[in-house]
């Protein structure tokens, strides 16, 4: 098996970093929504493994680690009962035009799960907003069926659904374990908490970038629900749903559609987070976190370059002083 992995990819062995930190989170999804989470997130690898190899092989390259990386974040970002084929759709467009028109990996500007989901959100919105899946508890949980039963009122929606719907905030305790309607793998704060933890440890993933969202996010959040903006939840509800904890631990630490210098990740991280604010209260969007790395994707390079100026100015100041 390993001889077979170094003949079609290259290693990288952060990457199977963060794939052993997905690992709970995987199990987690099955859990509280059945077989079909593992049978979605199966179906989507072969579709995206199958894109970048046609791609590189027609330039005589080894496909990259970073493609199951990107198969299983997208996958965890859609709800249960997606249907195979737009998840099919999403990650060829997603591996196509978020990475491979780039030059493949390491020259992507956007991160390819984002672009993925994106795509299926805009183009197939019903099955992606309003098709949810109840949540199982108890033993086995979800590992005893194929899929837990759909849902068809509000009240069991997910928790940003419903405090838009009805103004009601789903207890923290509840967002904390997972028990609650979602995606596959936005609904464990604790599991995407401990995953942070790992990565920063093995020092795979950027703390500055997930300390920098979550400055951004709770400032300007506190500030609006302080003044009684009645479309702003408290911070924590914000924090806790809508899978904002996911996109600050997996998704906005990409390093290679992230900034690279230390003062850029800060910037950065910053933006996504008060752009996630103002998405998830004032545009119609629910979630909003998204769009909002995917916007801070697109600064990514601007940001360093105006840290490398900045610098570049300060030391020329110093050394025209010193002479």
């Amino acid at each position: 098996m390993d001889n077979l992995m170094k003949k079609y990819f290259m290693p990288q062995k952060m990457m199977r970093t963060v794939i052993i930190s997905l690992i709970p989170i995987v199990l987690a999804s099955i859990y509280f929504f059945g077989w079909r989470s593992l049978v979605l997130l199966l179906w989507t690898t072969l579709f995206g493994v199958g894109t970048e190899y046609i791609f590189e092989k027609k330039y005589g390259k080894k496909m990259s680690e970073a493609i199951f990386v990107t198969c299983i974040l997208y996958t965890l970002t859609l709800p249960a009962s997606t249907p195979l084929w737009i998840a099919a759709v999403g990650i060829v467009f997603g591996v196509v035009f978020g990475k491979e028109v780039f030059g493949g990996f390491g020259r992507n500007i956007f991160n390819p799960a984002l672009v993925a989901r994106a795509f299926v959100y805009v183009s197939f919105p019903e099955p992606l907003t309003i098709h949810w899946s109840e949540v199982a508890s108890g033993f086995p949980g979800g590992f005893g069926t194929y899929l837990t039963k759909s849902i068809d009122t509000i009240s069991q929606a997910t928790p940003m659904l419903i405090f838009r719907e009805t103004g009601e905030m789903v207890a923290s305790s509840k967002l904390l374990l997972g028990n609650v309607a979602g995606s596959l793998g936005e609904t464990s704060a604790i599991l995407i908490i401990l995953a942070a933890i790992y990565l920063i440890y093995k020092k795979v993933a950027a703390w500055q970038t997930m300390v920098g969202v979550l400055i951004g996010f709770t400032g300007l959040s506190s500030i609006l629900y302080l003044f009684g903006n009645p479309q702003i939840p408290n911070p924590i509800f914000g924090i806790l749903s809508g899978g904002f904890l996911f996109g600050t631990v997996f998704m906005a630490t990409d390093p290679i559609s992230s900034p690279k210098t230390v003062e850029g990740k800060w910037i950065y991280g910053i933006l996504i987070g008060i752009i996630t604010v103002i998405i998830r209260g004032y545009a119609l969007f629910a979630g909003g976190m998204m769009f909002a790395i995917l916007i801070g994707n697109t600064f990514a390079p601007i940001i360093d370059e105006g840290v490398r100026y900045s610098k570049k100015r300060k030391r020329e100041k110093k050394e025209g002083v010193t002479a």
